[in-house]
């Protein structure tokens, strides 16, 4: 996802509303909690359907790149999750 932010702003936005990302997966199928690794970074883990995904969000100069890896289990749902991520990132990095 491209972004005219900046870095410091896109993490700033991020860290404030990274609770609400959970909130971006339809029927409430998952749980997620987020936590930093590195300042450019934020990891994800989702747990859906008895299943943990980890994902991260990495913050570069001009886009935001989400990275998700699901088990196969769950590869029918991908497109749900992928969407859903696309959505809310874009929601969070918005003007406050």
């Amino acid at each position: 996802m491209q972004h005219t932010l900046g870095k410091e702003e896109v993490r700033r936005r991020l860290h404030a509303r990274s609770h609400e990302i959970g909130d971006a997966i339809p029927g409430g199928m998952a749980n997620v909690t987020t936590s930093w690794p590195d300042e450019d970074r934020m990891a994800l883990d989702i747990d859906a359907m008895g299943n943990v995904t980890r994902a991260q969000v990495l913050i570069e100069e001009t886009q935001v790149v989400f990275e998700v890896n699901l088990p196969s289990a769950l590869s029918f749902v991908e497109p749900i999750i992928a969407g859903a991520i696309r959505k809310k990132g874009q929601k969070l990095l918005a003007a406050e």
